[in-house]
């Protein structure tokens, strides 16, 4: 079995792409700035009234990396989130991009725009804002004298340990249990179609990335839980494969996209030999997102959640709980899971 990629930076685009002049598909507040920015265009104007779309060819890294004998898996939409040690434990780590200053981006853009075949020099100890003692740059950010470089886009991708008591990450609390070293995952079950939310220990996901998906996370495009009531569930990445996927072609692409009943996802991820990733998001297509119906959310869904092996009292409005209370049921959409459904 080919080796899944975790996510450590931006996944690029597994076709070439351009710039055009076109509105926007994504959703209200969504901008592609960190892509223009290297083309040039950095007003908001310019940012919203442009979108990258994919060509009808595969980009130099998608077939380096081998793509036609990948692994296409969905693409989820949430944030990135990863498992690793902290404190000799393991736990929740949230994603946390160093960004440089206001004075030092300014440089950076207008660098950019004079379009000069210099390389631009950055002063790690200025040029970038603070971020807490415990954030750790992501895997395979290249260094410069044991210090992190930015990409292309001035940023450092990077990871912070998700600490109890934390209000900046209280969804992502949600999920985890610190005292039982336990989380709540949603992935397949037996079945393929069959998908289940369960409890599974933060060892076992050791430096594995996933995505937080829930109430209040994007916009909640699965529409799980409620704002009175809010559900977040951790999914691994490369946890839901593509069944029978297109052709790479971009024209078949489309079609999928379009026609059928399991393409109404985000995109899909190509998980290429050596843990290589690459990807294509609908909005590579020109094709809107979210969708009023998309797949994950109307997926069978079984609730396999025993707490009574569990030496601890959790919190009575913990999700924990909730779910603990649906043990053994099944739902015949994951949106359908209510805690309407858990006092009844």
């Amino acid at each position: 079995m080919q080796r899944l990629g975790t996510v450590q930076q931006k996944i690029p685009c597994a076709f070439a792409t351009e710039l055009r002049d076109e509105p926007s598909t994504k959703r209200p507040g969504q901008v592609l700035q960190w892509g223009l920015w290297s083309l040039g265009c950095y007003s908001q104007t310019c940012v919203q009234s442009y979108r990258v779309l994919a060509t009808g060819e595969l980009s130099v890294k998608a077939l380096a990396a081998d793509i036609h004998r990948a692994i296409a898996t969905e693409k989820v939409d949430g944030t990135c989130c990863y498992v690793a040690k902290y404190k000799d434990s393991p736990y929740l780590w949230a994603r946390l991009d160093r960004k440089p200053t206001k004075q030092a981006e300014k440089r950076f853009r207008k660098f950019q725009s004079s379009k000069s075949g210099s390389e631009f020099t950055w002063n790690f100890g200025e040029d970038f804002r603070k971020v807490p003692e415990a954030w750790i740059p992501a895997h395979g950010v290249a260094q410069s004298e044991g210090c992190p470089l930015p990409d292309e886009n001035g940023h450092i991708p990077g990871w912070i340990p998700v600490e109890k008591g934390s209000k900046q990450h209280c969804w992502h609390l949600s999920s985890v249990n610190y005292e039982t070293g336990s989380t709540l995952v949603l992935r397949l079950h037996s079945g393929k179609n069959l998908l289940e939310i369960t409890i599974v220990p933060l060892m076992e996901l050791l430096e594995r990335t996933l995505e937080l998906v829930g109430t209040h996370i994007n916009g909640n495009p699965y529409g799980l839980g409620s704002k009175k009531r809010p559900l977040h569930l951790l999914v691994c990445h490369g946890s839901l494969p593509i069944e029978n996927p297109p052709r790479l072609e971009l024209m078949d692409m489309a079609a999928w996209f379009k026609e059928s009943e399991t393409a109404r996802v985000e995109g899909i991820v190509w998980h290429c030999a050596a843990g290589t990733l690459v990807k294509l998001h609908r909005y590579h297509l020109g094709l809107e997102w979210p969708l009023p119906d998309p797949f994950l959310a109307s997926r069978p869904v079984s609730i396999n959640v025993d707490l009574t092996s569990f030496p601890w009292d959790f919190e009575t409005k913990s999700p924990f709980v909730f779910l603990a209370r649906l043990n053994g049921r099944r739902f015949d959409r994951v949106k359908d899971i209510s805690w309407e459904d858990a006092e009844s």
